[in-house]
């Protein structure tokens, strides 16, 4: 199990470039989220704004554009 979660992380370098999609808002959100386990996955892109997708275990959150986090956001994450 340990080997799976290790493939599973991203680079600092990923995380990183990552990071930069964020706009302050959502930054300061997922700096909330990762206090609980939570750690940034991917951005999606669209129309309305990037949506930050973290994961926690199967545990799964988002953050739009403004910031405002949903612990049970109504999106498929493919692995």
């Amino acid at each position: 199990m340990q080997t799976a979660l290790i493939e599973r992380r991203q680079s600092n370098r990923e995380t990183q470039q990552i990071w930069d999609e964020l706009n302050l808002a959502q930054k300061f959100s997922v700096a909330e989220l990762q206090r609980y386990g939570y750690q940034l996955a991917f951005v999606r892109h669209s129309t309305t704004g990037n949506l930050a997708v973290l994961l926690a275990g199967n545990r799964i959150a988002a953050i739009d554009q403004d910031g405002e986090i949903d612990t049970e956001p109504k999106i498929t994450v493919r692995h």
